[in-house]
């Protein structure tokens, strides 16, 4: 099933790797930093909404819907849960009037909060559609849906951002095209619950497992979005968009990897434990760890040695700089979330000890806190930097030790150590490239860089990797 994924999702790996590039390169050079800045804070605010209020559902409709479908039940799971959705999203348009009611918010940050909030209802219930779809094996459906969003949402807001509706304008885009989405998927999704009634002691069970992982999400985002709004408070809206660039061009390029192994990945553990108990699931998740560093590892590596001509290449002329400088620290935390939220918190999703996601949630997002409110006015954007680096590696350390109390996972040694001397001699071969700047020194250093991990990856076998392109070789060489 993991395999399967990897290869279904692959398509919607490619489409969120170039909008995400393209995001950066175009909305840098169509906004002001200003704009820029009022996007990034009113993305963090859908973000962090929808996050409070509806993500539990969407976890409970990943993890249960195997469950449900062996018991016979599956209209009762989705009758109780589009009906939970539903009772939670009236609180939406409550929030947002208090928020632009009372928040002390310019005008162009206030337009954008509230088409900030019209997005969470309609990104939310199609999520939920996406959802159902990776938990039944619809791997095609569930990219489709994703591409479209992607796509979509990224072309619209361009265009509404050409017509001069600034920081708002992207997330009007993703607003429309989940609206749009809505319209062909919701009515079939809404008839699988035909049949069904609401089942209290279900949405007890879905509550106890999804509310502590919306509130280890709240965490999660509050460790990853305070710097934005401490910046804002300490410095201006400038200087968030210049985080927001680096930081964008650091975690997205490296999410768009966890998210298409992760889409995959989190399917196949959950079924490996439900149909083949422990022995499958420990199978199962060292393969896919494995593949994990051996393809993240390298990527975060790179990503830091070439921050510099990247930011030029990718980033408009005003934020450039500045960027470049936020990419390597964003490269460090970028790997340590991404191994921590797509590989060792599955730990307690699958062990259904959700409660202790908060325990493992709380102490780096406290860190962050503290780390950004004394650095960021001593320091300034570094501060910022260095508390995001710092935080991450405390929650992975944490994921890691408080894991293994609830599922325990594999951590994958020996390809971690192979992998991390190749990604040495990588850093080696690149450092002795001449700063050219621009095209001229990305290219190069990018490809001396791949060239000398992958030769250096099967010298070691990191993974099996060498074993793996052997077997290949010799099944293509082999007569028919």
């Amino acid at each position: 099933m993991f395999w399967r994924g990897v290869l279904g999702y692959l398509p919607v790996n490619i489409a969120q790797g170039v909008v995400g590039l393209l995001t950066i390169v175009l909305f840098t050079r169509v906004l002001t930093p200003e704009q820029y800045g009022v996007y990034a804070l009113a993305f963090s605010a859908l973000s962090l909404t929808q996050t409070v209020l509806l993500t539990w559902t969407e976890a409970a409709m990943a993890r249960f819907h195997a469950r449900q479908d062996a018991d016979g039940r599956l209209p009762d799971h989705f009758a109780t849960l589009y009906r939970l959705w539903f009772a939670l999203a009236l609180a939406v348009p409550v929030v947002a009037a208090g928020v632009l009611r009372f928040a002390p918010l310019s005008a162009p940050l206030k337009v954008a909060v509230a088409a900030a909030f019209a997005a969470v209802v309609v990104r939310s219930l199609t999520k939920l559609s996406q959802e159902r779809r990776r938990a039944a094996g619809e791997v095609s459906g569930a990219a489709l849906l994703d591409i479209v969003q992607t796509v979509g949402g990224f072309l619209l807001g361009l265009v509404l951002a050409l017509v001069g509706l600034g920081g708002a304008a992207p997330l009007l885009g993703m607003g429309a095209i989940s609206l749009l989405c809505l319209v062909f998927v919701l009515p079939a999704d809404l008839g699988r619950a035909r049949g069904g009634r609401y089942d209290p002691a279900m949405a007890k069970a879905y509550a106890a497992y999804g509310l502590p992982v919306a509130l280890s999400l709240i965490l999660a985002l509050v460790l990853s979005t305070t710097d934005r709004f401490l910046l804002a408070a300490f410095l201006n809206e400038q200087a968030v968009g210049v985080y927001h660039a680096g930081y964008s061009l650091g975690s997205r390029t490296l999410d768009v990897v966890f998210i298409w192994l992760g889409m995959a990945g989190g399917p196949a553990l959950v079924a490996a434990l439900e149909r083949g108990g422990h022995p499958a699931l420990k199978d199962a998740a060292h393969e896919q760890a494995g593949f994990m560093v051996l393809l993240t590892l390298p990527a975060a590596v790179g990503l830091a040695l070439v921050g510099r001509p990247l930011a030029q290449v990718m980033v408009g002329a005003d934020l450039s700089a500045g960027a470049g400088r936020v990419v390597p620290w964003i490269a460090v935390a970028g790997w340590l979330s991404g191994m921590t939220t797509y590989y060792l918190l599955q730990a307690f999703t699958l062990g259904k000890k959700t409660m202790m996601l908060i325990a493992c949630m709380a102490v780096p997002a406290g860190a962050n806190v503290i780390l950004n409110l004394a650095l960021i006015p001593r320091f300034g954007l570094d501060g910022a930097l260095w508390s995001t680096a710092a935080s991450y590696g405390v929650g992975a350390v944490g994921a890691t030790i408080l894991g293994r109390r609830a599922c325990p996972l594999p951590v994958p040694w020996a390809v971690l150590a192979k992998s991390g001397l190749a990604c040495a001699l990588m850093a080696a071969a690149v450092s002795v490239v001449p700063a050219f700047g621009g095209v001229v020194e990305l290219v190069l250093k990018a490809s001396a860089g791949a060239v000398v991990y992958g030769v250096a990856a099967l010298a070691l076998d990191a993974g099996g990797l060498r074993g793996r392109a052997l077997d290949i070789l010799q099944r293509r060489l082999k007569p028919a």
